[in-house]
């Protein structure tokens, strides 16, 4: 579904994609990990538009991804983000955070927004949550509001970039649990993640990063149980095995 061609990225004499190709079939998960710096973020962001590549290709079922192009408007519809720090709109409760996409962005009948809304609000568990702003919920019903907007706009496949990083530990069970739920329905996922664990239960792929380029990439089982790369090897030993 998502295709990487030789992307490039550079901010100014600073590389930060050095010749990324991957594949991301339909219904699958895949998860990219690596060290901080690595290019993960920024390669999450190339594929709704939010950063510019300059050299290569990302493809969406064949459909050239372009920052500049008049189509990615159409990208960002079939393709949600779910960010690391929620990016909810402070001023418009829990509800009206899931309706703003459906509403303002694809016109759709506000009253059908409202009924789908209340729906994925209660499948992420925050069914008594709908008339409360962002300032008085915790972190990881944030971020559960923040997939039931993604999901709103009915996507084809979801990005996720780094979505537990922000929460405090006792929150991020709750969070990776939907995703797990969204994994199970086979939605097409590419989630930036430190949370190894994670990774091994839901990934159909990973992609180990370093320095801007794939250094190793497999079935998860492959990558996290039996690392080939010496880097990789010796990432996963220090996230699992912190000093």
């Amino acid at each position: 579904m998502i295709r990487f061609d030789n992307v490039h990225k550079s901010y100014g004499d600073l590389k930060v994609l050095k010749g990324i190709n991957a594949e991301i079939g339909k219904g699958n998960v895949v998860c990219l990990i690596g060290p901080s710096g690595s290019g993960k973020s920024t390669l999450l962001r190339c594929v709704n538009g939010l950063e510019t590549y300059q050299d290569g290709r990302i493809e969406i079922e064949g459909e050239l991804v372009s920052a500049l192009a008049p189509s990615i408007h159409k990208v960002r519809t079939r393709v949600a983000m779910v960010f690391q720090r929620f990016n909810l709109f402070p001023h418009r409760t829990a509800l009206e955070n899931v309706m703003e996409g459906p509403v303002y962005v694809l016109k759709e009948n506000r009253e059908e927004v409202r009924a789908r809304a209340k729906e994925l609000l209660t499948r992420v568990g925050l069914e008594d949550k709908l008339d409360v702003y962002p300032s008085n919920l915790s972190g990881g019903q944030q971020q559960r509001v923040a997939i039931a907007r993604a999901l709103a706009m009915r996507p084809e496949a979801i990005l996720f970039d780094e979505p537990t990083s922000a929460l405090d530990p006792e929150m991020v069970g709750e969070v990776l649990s939907v995703m797990r739920s969204l994994a199970e329905e086979h939605m097409t996922m590419l989630v930036v993640t430190h949370e190894i664990q994670f990774a091994r239960e839901v990934a159909d792929t990973v992609l180990f990063l370093d320095g801007g380029q794939i250094v190793e990439e497999g079935p998860a089982a492959s990558v996290l149980h039996n690392p080939q790369h010496e880097r990789t090897q010796d990432f996963l030993r220090r996230v699992t095995h912190p000093v």
